[in-house]
């Protein structure tokens, strides 16, 4: 199988960005993404279409097996887990384009940072002050919960998320989730009024989310059963 690989480069965080073509015969077709990445990486001899040298391409991964979210790249304009994505499904016209995340600052080639999600859950306290407790009602949604990546394809396809807004997306709110259910309608209220202000404020309700997350979450699930706490359950508590 004859493939065309377009990739998009960067050296550094303050360099222009390029596009570069890399035109491959590929044996097998049921190669991931990540897989093909640390193919061109390991040869030493590949040449672009144009014949220059392709220098070593800057990606991420960790377990390569969907469980960590760090291979999270835009594979024909869509964020995707490399390590989950495979040629024979997304080749267009024996094409594949990949590019970084959009919404987070380019540090090199396919790698983006994404702190600020992490930075985000530190902002609005999504950490326990107090004991919390798993009954039979919050034990599903706490496990639901738990399964987020931290991959930032969530936030990728968001409109109304971008890095420096108050909007922090469901990146934040799905963990928060998992804090405020659990802690019931007495509990945690630093962590429920900074939900309010920077997600129940500023989400559309689009669920753009849980169309592309990697992990399946149920992201209406996740917002109404923090909502109900958060917002309903505090509103008439007041």
């Amino acid at each position: 199988m004859e493939v065309v690989i377009e990739i998009k480069r960067q050296d550094d965080a303050t360099s222009s960005s390029y596009f570069q073509s890399i035109k491959l015969s590929l044996e097998k077709d049921n190669l991931t993404v990540a897989s093909l990445l640390r193919q061109i990486n390991a040869s030493s001899d590949i040449k672009d279409v144009e014949g220059k040298e392709v220098p070593h391409i800057s990606w991420e991964c960790s377990c390569l097996q969907k469980k960590c979210g760090a291979c999270a790249i835009l594979i024909n304009g869509k964020p995707r887990l490399a390590c989950d994505t495979f040629l024979r499904d997304n080749m267009k016209a024996g094409k594949l384009v990949l590019a970084p995340l959009s919404k987070f600052p380019v540090i090199k080639d396919l790698i983006v940072d994404r702190s600020i999600i992490y930075n985000n859950l530190k902002d609005i306290n999504n950490y326990l002050e107090e004991e919390a407790h798993l009954t039979d009602k919050n034990t599903d949604t706490a496990y639901e919960a738990s399964r987020c990546l931290m991959c930032g394809c969530c936030l990728e396809v968001c409109p109304n998320f971008y890095v420096g807004g108050d909007f922090y997306g469901a990146a934040s709110f799905v963990p928060a989730t998992r804090l405020i259910t659990a802690t019931g309608a007495g509990g945690a209220e630093e962590l429920k009024r900074e939900y309010r202000e920077h997600i129940y404020k500023g989400c559309g309700k689009s669920l753009a989310c849980k169309d592309i997350c990697p992990a399946g979450i149920d992201m209406d699930k996740m917002l109404s059963k923090s909502n109900a706490v958060a917002v309903w359950k505090s509103f008439f508590k007041r």
